[in-house]
């Protein structure tokens, strides 16, 4: 039996250990942090549990695939249930918005506004359904080893479909009139960390994935999840090494032998790495030769998604909390997304995002309280760097401050009963996050496709990455397509086969 290691238990290398375990491989994962997970990790203190990264299921049919991948059940594993209305959407000087995935609340919703714009928002639906189609044929399910896999005929008509050079608000707008749909649709491109003002206009999926495919909540929050996951590793016979850190990856002629874990060599026929890539090429591949293009100025000019500093708040107070899912958009957005990714700033005005789980599991919290996570976009390290903890405080207060004005949150301040909070420096810290930058590279035109770091690595033979920052991208679902993609590729590979 074949042994292969796995470096880091986050979502991607977890779930591609489960493949490799339950296709016959003897698969150890090493994973510096005392639980799995990654940044789908949990808070658990006081009663309370928090997610501590992605808290909103798309795509469930992938969530599920790695279990029936290796014909177990999910429902054994995990609890899902749908998420219904999806999200609010608040905006300072207009009535809010609330998004269901049911056709028949959301038609009366958008003719509210206008039959112009319900027209137009089902004619960009169905435009954005057939460019998913297509980037899901052509690019999401297939990896790219050499150019051409990527500039061939078949490839070439696929992108030129795709009508990738224009960015997600522009393509939007051409759409629909009102103001706060457009933001509606095109905010969420902030889910993998770019710009709609800037990211391909093809990243637009988002917001029709989850209305055509709904929004689902897992019990136990996110984290119920990664459990799963973990439980069916060590059933299929998988070795989880915790509190393990990965000093090297050995390269030696061109082939990977292994890692090197507290001074001791470990051996192996394979290495598939599921840190981030930009960390694993700077610190786990410390001779630069050994590295390709990829050297250190290369990876310090490549561009990083933005990143978030995160309020975990429990409250002795229950609230008549509309949506488990909400989003608060700042005055002027657009300024507010500026400050992210050009100007590196924290933002004066920023828009917000509040999850409350225990509107659907009140497990989450000690009886008669609140669990409130709430988000907010700050620009990566590389930008924008205090965090100080005056700062930390500073920033604290100006959005419980925000909270306390625009929310149903009035009075959080008087009943916050635990709290902790995360930034771009803890991303960094503990999940080895380049930059902080919490979803990976920015998948910008130059940094998609086959020109984002492929799942094979060019430059060594047995060697193989999954995570955000390799293709496909950012985005939990899309994470766990980045493992089976690696997976295929050591496939290919293994003489064996």
């Amino acid at each position: 039996m074949k042994k292969v290691i796995v470096v880091g238990a986050g979502v991607a290398g977890i779930a591609a250990a489960i493949r490799l375990q339950y296709l016959g491989y003897e698969v150890e994962i090493y994973e510096k942090n005392d639980k799995i997970g990654g940044k789908m990790n949990q808070i658990s203190r006081d009663g309370f549990q928090f997610d501590v990264g992605p808290t909103i299921v798309m795509m469930k049919d992938i969530y599920e695939e790695v279990f029936t991948f290796c014909n177990r059940d999910p429902k054994d594993y995990f609890t899902m249930e749908k998420v219904d209305p999806m999200l609010h959407l608040y905006f300072s000087k207009n009535e809010p918005l609330s998004l269901s995935s049911d056709l028949s609340q959301l038609v009366p919703t958008l003719e509210s506004i206008s039959e112009a714009d319900a027209e137009g928002f089902m004619a960009f639906l169905s435009d954005i359904y057939k460019r998913y189609l297509i980037a899901k044929e052509a690019f999401i399910t297939k990896s790219f080893r050499s150019f051409w896999d990527f500039y061939n005929p078949k490839s070439l008509i696929a992108g030129l479909k795709l009508k990738t050079f224009n960015d997600a608000y522009s393509s939007i707008s051409k759409f629909v009139e009102d103001e706060r749909l457009r933001k509606a649709l095109a905010f969420q491109t902030l889910y993998i960390g770019v710009s709609p003002y800037q990211g391909p206009s093809l990243y637009t999926i988002i917001p029709m994935i989850e209305l055509f495919y709904g929004v689902y909540f897992i019990k136990g929050g996110m984290y119920g999840f990664a459990k799963g996951m973990e439980k069916l590793f060590l059933e299929l016979g998988g070795q989880l090494h915790l509190n393990t850190e990965v000093e090297e990856i050995l390269i030696e002629d061109g082939l990977t032998r292994g890692i090197r874990v507290a001074g001791e060599e470990i051996y192996s026929s394979s290495v598939v790495v599921g840190a981030d890539f930009p960390y694993a090429m700077t610190q786990l591949i410390p001779d630069e030769k050994k590295r390709g293009k990829y050297t250190n100025r290369k990876i310090d000019q490549m561009e990083y998604s933005c990143s978030c500093f995160l309020l975990y708040l429990g409250v002795d107070k229950k609230y008549p909390v509309e949506a488990m899912h909400s989003i608060y958009f700042a005055d002027d957005f657009k300024k507010n997304v500026d400050q992210l990714f050009e100007t590196g700033e924290f933002p004066d005005d920023p828009s917000f995002y509040i999850y409350v789980p225990t509107k659907m599991d009140e497990s989450l919290a000690p009886a008669g309280h609140e669990a409130v996570y709430v988000l907010v976009p700050v620009p990566e390290l590389s930008k924008y760097d205090d965090w100080s903890a005056e700062k930390v405080a500073q920033y604290r207060q100006q959005i419980l401050n925000k909270m306390k004005e625009e929310t149903i949150f009035s009075d959080i301040d008087e009943h916050i009963v635990f709290e902790e909070h995360f930034t771009p420096v803890r991303f960094e810290k503990e999940f080895n996050a380049y930059n902080g930058a919490t979803f990976g590279l920015k998948p910008t035109l130059k940094q998609s496709n086959y020109y984002r770091p492929h799942n094979k690595f060019a430059y060594a033979d047995n060697l193989y990455f999954c995570g955000s920052s390799t293709h496909p991208g950012a985005g939990v679902p899309i994470v766990m397509q980045s493992a089976k993609l690696a997976v295929e590729e050591l496939m290919k590979d293994d003489p064996s086969i």
